[in-house]
């Protein structure tokens, strides 16, 4: 993809889009990521949602085994809507990242 057919693609974003976007380009160009934290010897590192010990990897693997938003914010109270929106952002940003945290943690 060009540089001007990415252009075209933002300029017809919805105004919500398009803040998602400049927000996802802006934590990229940092390590802070909103929500998210990674800290060696909590969860073995492992991007989690702030202030807790929940992996992004367990999340989303949860989504791929077919859990939705509803059924995670059930089974994990102490997490909000907001919490899984920077999850998938920071899943969506890292994946080779997130892949690699699922296979280091699958069961044999």
């Amino acid at each position: 993809m060009t540089l001007q057919e990415l252009e075209q693609q933002l300029l017809a974003l919805s105004p919500d889009e398009k803040v998602q976007v400049i927000q996802l380009l802006a934590q990229s160009l940092g390590s802070n990521w909103q929500g998210i934290e990674k800290t060696p010897r909590v969860c073995g590192g492992e991007a989690r949602i702030a202030k807790s010990r929940i992996p992004v990897w367990v999340l989303l693997e949860a989504r791929h085994l077919g859990y939705s938003d509803a059924d995670l914010l059930i089974s994990y109270p102490s997490i909000t809507a907001k919490d899984l929106a920077n999850a998938w952002v920071y899943a969506k940003a890292h994946p080779d990242e997130i892949q690699l945290a699922i296979e280091r943690n699958q069961v044999a």
